[in-house]
């Protein structure tokens, strides 16, 4: 009887197994797809022979300037800080065991942005700068919640509690230090704090990627070790994981991908939400974490916000964190009548 069940679990992951790579996949194609759209998109519109040409070197300077110059680092921008939001929110929610897991919903989010702010305030606008505002900034806000949360370990619930009246009190602090600064420095913080990627350029796309590109090589141990905590901390101690230590640095590998998202855009909010739980759904992962799935769930959602925000309102360009929130808003709505009816 137990052989059987033992086969059946196996076929069942098999098949699960099998999904997720075809979905994975199709993800990865309808990405490629939205992407060369956007390259198209704009007052000075382009072909895909256009396209074409720049990567064989006949374009001309131009086409080359609008192409290389102007819609490539956004467009790339938006892809890698959309898996980025998507890994972070992913890793928080296995954490947590809670959909409603999100660093912006739980407050490291706000954090960084407080580290920015910071930043901002004492003189300094450079990307590294400002990385290295947000990075602060998120893993003090970590650190106090998992310690306010801390009790004999750290449990989901209570941690998203914790990290909502952090997130409230940071938000707060946040406009205070808005209404104080001066004029100029208020308005570049009141900008940022929007969350847009219309004046992203390479240098800073090139460094949020070295971050991100950190977390994805440590994405394999991670998703490995996230499994064996889903099975309970008293399983996953009896299979050698050390159980607070993981989740410490599991909480550090999740704030590092918000934050270089945070640093470069501003806080963008939601995508770190619905990505995992959609990802989840389209691999037929059920419970169980998906990095990668959610990864290209998140880019896709981000690049879709940010080509919405540009084009969907002739002669407006939006902030693609208005976007974002605006559908956010609804997917949140909708999480949360499907929580309660479970009795969340």
């Amino acid at each position: 009887m137990s052989g059987t069940f033992v086969l059946r679990a196996g076929s069942l992951s098999l098949r699960a197994s099998r999904r997720g790579v075809l979905v994975c996949g199709l993800l990865s194609a309808a990405l490629l797809a939205l992407a060369l759209w956007a390259f198209t998109l704009g007052s000075y519109a382009l072909s895909l022979g256009d396209l074409a040409a720049v990567v064989s070197g006949t374009a001309g300077n131009g086409v080359r300037t609008v192409v290389l110059e102007w819609r490539a680092p956004r467009i790339v921008a938006a892809v890698v800080f959309g898996a980025a939001l998507a890994l972070g929110g992913a890793v928080f929610q296995s954490l947590t065991r809670n959909p409603l897991g999100s660093p912006d919903v739980i407050g490291f989010t706000t954090g960084s942005y407080t580290g920015v702010v910071l930043t901002l305030l004492a003189g300094a606008s450079s990307y590294s700068a400002l990385a290295a505002g947000a990075l602060a900034g998120g893993l003090v806000t970590a650190l106090a919640v998992y310690l306010l949360s801390f009790r004999r370990g750290v449990r989901g619930f209570r941690l998203i509690i914790v990290g909502i009246a952090v997130g409230a009190l940071l938000s707060s602090v946040n406009t205070w230090f808005s209404v104080k600064a001066d004029v100029d420095t208020a308005l570049r913080a009141a900008v940022w704090g929007a969350g847009s990627l219309s004046a992203i350029g390479w240098p800073a796309v090139l460094m949020a990627s070295v971050l991100v590109a950190v977390v994805a090589l440590a994405a394999p141990v991670a998703q490995r070790r996230m499994r064996w905590l889903e099975l309970g901390d008293d399983t996953a101690a009896m299979l050698g994981v050390r159980v607070e230590r993981t989740k410490l640095l599991l909480v550090v590998l999740g704030v590092t991908a918000t934050a270089a998202v945070t640093a470069a855009a501003g806080p963008i909010a939601f995508v770190a939400l619905a990505a995992p739980q959609i990802a989840r759904r389209l691999t037929g992962r059920g419970t169980s974490v998906d990095l990668a799935g959610s990864a290209l769930v998140g880019a896709l959602l981000l690049l879709g916000a940010d080509i919405a925000a540009q084009h969907a309102i002739g002669g407006v360009v939006l902030p693609t964190g208005a976007v974002t929130v605006c559908v956010g808003g609804a997917y949140l709505l909708v999480l949360l009548v499907r929580e309660s009816r479970r009795g969340f």
